[in-house]
């Protein structure tokens, strides 16, 4: 880092998310169901989340051709974000056709042969990334799709010991694996590999327990937490839909923390939501390096973890990706 405010840096995809319109009906034969678009895809539902919450945030981004490619780069704009650092890429955005379960729990189809997220370069990543970035927060897609995944991982390799590196999986089975897996280049055994490449690196790993199941089928999720605490991280944060986080740190019990009830109308963004928050929590108080990180106390991290859920929560209560504001935040607290 150089002079200049500790700033989180996030990279990855820009994804529209096509949402169910429940109260519009499927038209007269049953077969038209309507969709709203909304700006979605981890690294820009993070950073918008982050950018709400008042923390400086960049976001690293090959922003695709299409009719919808500027509302992506407004959304972004609109919540503070940095976007300054976007690639301008001739390929396409990707789109997400989502479904909703009773619950409120997302299902996705994706459109995303070819597109614009999969293909960062070496020179690219290496003139995009601002010299002030105290945390490079990497994960979803684009992390362990080539071409460009290895791209990534050269620029976590170069940046470690030198910035908190934090991964977030966010694996999409339908993409990591099968036939459209395959024709993006992904099997489920590359994409394992791909990512122990990236956590080798990793100071912070949030992780739902979907995904490490599908990572490690079968293992048990609170000895898989501190385990994966023990290899490297400085600390791992497990999401388990409704039940209590766990929180593992090296050396150290595991930890759980409840996470707020709320009336969910859906789940999407959640756990972007509840990175944002502990990013934007770190940050606040100071905690830009690993050190930092290392050196807080079991109850002062429980206060920042506890505040990303919170974060997360209420986005649940919204439809699609839409985490609060800072002012949200702290009337939310307050009640």
């Amino acid at each position: 880092m150089v002079d200049g405010e500790p700033n989180l840096t996030v990279l990855g995809e820009l994804v529209v998310d096509l949402l169910p319109d429940p109260d519009a009906g499927a038209g007269p034969r049953g077969t038209a169901p309507r969709y709203v678009a909304n700006p979605g895809g981890n690294a820009l539902n993070v950073a918008v989340a982050a950018g709400r919450l008042g923390a400086p945030v960049t976001l690293l981004a090959r922003l695709g051709t299409g009719p919808l490619a500027a509302a992506l780069r407004r959304h972004a704009e609109q919540s503070g974000v940095d976007v300054s650092r976007f690639v301008a890429a001739t390929e396409p955005v990707s789109l997400a056709v989502v479904g909703l379960g009773a619950d409120g729990s997302a299902d996705y189809g994706f459109h995303v042969a070819g597109a614009a997220d999969w293909q960062w370069t070496d020179d690219e990543l290496a003139a995009a990334l601002p010299e002030t970035t105290a945390v490079l927060h990497v994960g979803s897609i684009s992390s362990w799709t080539p071409p460009g995944c290895e791209a990534i991982a050269r620029l976590v390799e170069r940046v470690s010991g030198r910035v908190l590196v934090s991964v977030d999986p966010n694996i999409r089975p339908a993409l990591a694996e099968g036939p459209v897996g395959a024709s993006l280049g992904n099997d489920a055994d590359a994409v394992r590999t791909r990512l122990q490449r990236l956590m080798a690196h990793a100071d912070v790993v949030k992780v739902s327990a979907e995904d490490f199941a599908w990572l490690h089928p079968r293992a048990d999720l609170d000895l898989g937490t501190s385990v994966w605490a023990e290899r490297g991280p400085a600390l791992v944060l497990m999401t388990d839909g409704g039940a209590p986080l766990r929180v593992g740190r090296p050396g150290r019990p595991l930890m759980r923390r409840d996470i707020p009830q709320v009336s969910v109308v859906d789940t999407v963004g959640a756990g972007d939501s509840l990175a944002a928050g502990l990013f934007a929590g770190l940050l606040r108080r100071g905690v830009a390096t690993r050190e930092a990180l290392t050196a807080l106390s079991d109850d002062e991290l429980g206060e920042v973890v506890d505040e990303a859920a919170l974060v997360a929560a209420l986005n649940c209560t919204r439809a699609g990706a839409d985490p609060p504001t800072r002012a949200e935040l702290d009337a939310a607290r307050s009640r």
